[in-house]
């Protein structure tokens, strides 16, 4: 998997080893600004690694609510006059019957740590009107402990920088869907669901969602919104996350690594049971 355009800096650096100091080349992964602007107004201003900007703004502005449907998308564009920086300006234009967001209620101002500034608490999640995951989805559980490593192994920008989350669409056999990278982990679940809006897939109710790093409330909330009944982690989830996660029936796994993993929330989409050729289960 090829990484995108300007997604990777090239830098000079000096490197100590086996007692003596080199100067070498090295990789790092870039982070600069996104202004979404809404309509050609200003919305957002994010701090992303460069590459699949339009599924980044379209799937923030779903996770958002601030659209309820692709169709609302008119165009996803680079304004032209914005000079020699356009390339971190993207102005989605709503379609005329769309409704616009009230500008002096929201803004949004999100860097590679914070997710969902602004809202704080679960009750910003229960005003939104969201409906629990509903959803019969399940995956086994050597199949949930395979998925770290096939993530790993087509995380391109992280192989040549080290500096990198990931997330990644899987289905019930554990084929890779969809994989993003981004220096911010909640940047790479809206580039997933911006794919997902725009290929018109929402609700993701037969995927299972993989994140590098730990499986935070932002990350759990998204997956909600976009239908998402599993969400795993390679490391540990926050309070916020388990309660919001067992609050809205999804699966929330999280220390997936080797042969374990610690369930949190919906224990019952997780198999035990190995599906037998016949399509009658076998024990495992």
């Amino acid at each position: 998997m090829d990484s995108p355009p300007r997604s990777v800096k090239l830098t000079q650096v000096t490197e100590w080893r086996n007692g003596e100091f080199r100067s070498a080349g090295d990789c790092l992964a870039a982070e600069e600004p996104l202004q979404i602007l809404l309509s050609g107004k200003p919305l957002a201003v994010t701090m992303r690694t460069p590459g699949h900007d339009r599924e980044l703004a379209a799937g923030f502005l779903w996770s958002e609510g601030i659209i309820e449907s692709h169709d609302q998308i008119h165009a996803l564009i680079t304004p032209q006059s914005a000079g020699f920086h356009s390339n971190n300006i993207l102005d989605v234009q709503l379609r005329d019957d769309a409704i616009e967001l009230d500008h002096s209620q929201r803004s949004f101002i999100s860097n590679s740590s914070c997710g969902v500034c602004g809202k704080a608490s679960i009750d910003a999640v229960r005003s939104r009107g969201l409906r629990p995951v509903d959803s019969s989805f399940s995956l086994h559980a050597e199949i949930l402990c395979s998925l770290p490593d096939r993530l790993r192994a087509h995380q391109s920008i992280f192989q040549r920088t080290g500096g990198l989350h990931a997330a990644a669409l899987f289905s019930s056999h554990g084929e890779l869907i969809v994989l993003r990278e981004d220096i911010g982990r909640h940047n790479a679940v809206d580039k997933i669901i911006g794919w997902a809006l725009l290929q018109n897939l929402i609700p993701l109710s037969n995927h299972a969602l993989l994140v590098s790093g730990r499986g935070g409330f932002e990350i759990v909330q998204k997956a909600i919104t976009a239908g998402v009944p599993i969400v795993a982690s390679v490391s540990a989830p926050s309070s916020l996350a388990v309660q919001l996660a067992r609050e809205f029936g999804l699966t929330l796994i999280g220390f997936l690594r080797g042969q374990r993993f610690v369930v949190y929330s919906g224990e019952s989409r997780c198999q035990m049971r190995r599906p037998h050729p016949s399509g009658e289960p076998a024990a495992i």
